[in-house]
């Protein structure tokens, strides 16, 4: 059994870059939003900013959505590689005991076995290891698409705080202004 693990596809960088593009107009609708006078909000269009998340929810590469898929994609390729070794192992203990039966065979016969459960084995070791890097793989890019979501989500908010606070600065050295 073997499981592909190859790199993005074109589909699944069209759909980051997609997100990416989608937030940063998210970012740009924050900026430009207008505050409410005499408060620290803002005004924003209700249609546009769902039309913009239900654009957002749109653009999640197909790994976010598929997490929980892979996780228990896993767990179901794990058994079924236990499964699969026992069989192996079943399969070469019948083996051993059919050429074991053969008295003139005997000893080539338990060499053979031998050799049989220690290949079985090791394929049972090999295909649980295929399985871990595909899983790792699939929730290290997972990993990797969440950091930068993150990473913009926490810029655009750090200019949101940002212009706020200029507002609320220029307000006040309005306000001394018309006092003086």
């Amino acid at each position: 059994m073997h499981i592909a693990t190859g790199g993005a596809t074109v589909a699944e960088d069209a759909s980051h870059v997609g997100l990416e593009a989608k937030l940063a107009q998210l970012e740009e609708l924050l900026a430009e939003a207008k505050t409410v006078p005499l408060s620290a909000s803002i005004m924003l269009n209700r249609a546009e900013v769902d039309g913009l998340v239900g654009e957002i929810r749109a653009a999640v590469p197909e790994e976010v959505k598929q997490a929980r898929w892979v996780v228990k994609e896993r767990g179901d390729v794990l058994a079924q590689a236990r499964a699969d070794a026992e069989a192996i192992v079943q399969a070469a203990y019948d083996e051993r005991d059919q050429l074991v039966q053969q008295t003139e065979v005997g000893r080539a016969a338990r060499a053979e076995a031998d050799r049989l459960l220690a290949e079985a084995k090791e394929e049972a070791r090999l295909l649980r290891l295929e399985a871990d890097d595909y899983v790792d793989s699939q929730l290290a890019k997972f990993e990797v698409l969440l950091h930068k979501t993150l990473s913009t989500v926490e810029r655009g908010r750090e200019n949101l705080r940002g212009r706020l606070g200029a507002d609320a600065l220029a307000s006040a050295v309005g306000d001394e202004d018309d006092e003086g």
